[in-house]
């Protein structure tokens, strides 16, 4: 089932989420649906708060990046490969050099800005069978990671860019709170009364 993906201003993408065990009510189905959510509206990257569930789950998926020529021909075999579940990821270490990559969010629809971020992060996650992982991811892996974590922080990509940039931009985050945008996806917008 497709979700509505929750919209700039609504307050549940500025929760820190909370972590959830495998007792978690309906958890296989809410996977399946993000999944789906996220291939229909042509993310790499669903976070649970963007479909309204304040918790520690997100998922990727890089394979549409894997078509981009500016990648080594391993580095666009990688992210075709990678298609993984998060739950209860904890952000052990980010090191490497920083670099700027222009980043869009299925939340903020039409705003795309160049975020810095370092190029090796060290995660520790659970999968979707609450198996426990440590690993280290680097390039453009770690970056849709970074993206996504930083939505279970309650943090958004915008967070990330110069106070002029962010002053240019209010008016347009404004009118996507409510629902002044063109979207080819089913939303959520905090500002528009519903039930008319």
């Amino acid at each position: 089932m497709i979700l509505p993906i929750v919209a700039y201003g609504d307050p549940v993408l500025r929760r820190k989420c909370e972590a959830i065990g495998p007792e978690y009510p309906e958890l296989a189905t809410l996977i399946e649906n993000m999944w789906e959510t996220m291939y229909q509206a042509n993310g790499v990257g669903l976070a649970a708060p963007q479909v309204g569930r304040p918790i520690r789950l997100f998922l990727v998926d890089t394979s549409p990046f894997a078509e981009d020529e500016d990648f080594s021909p391993e580095e666009q075999e990688k992210l075709r490969a990678f298609k993984r579940v998060f739950i209860n990821a904890q952000m052990q270490e980010e090191t490497g050099k920083k670099w700027a990559f222009n980043e869009g969010c299925l939340s903020i629809p039409d705003i795309r800005e160049d975020v810095t971020r370092q190029d090796t992060i060290t995660l520790r996650y659970q999968d979707a069978e609450f198996k426990e992982h440590t690993e280290t991811f680097d390039g453009l892996l770690a970056r849709v990671i970074q993206h996504e974590y930083d939505h279970i922080e309650g943090i958004l990509f915008t967070d990330h860019i110069s106070s002029l940039k962010k002053r240019l931009l209010k008016g347009k985050l404004t009118n996507i709170s409510k629902g002044k945008v063109q979207i080819d996806y089913k939303m959520r917008f905090p500002a528009v009364k519903r039930g008319r």
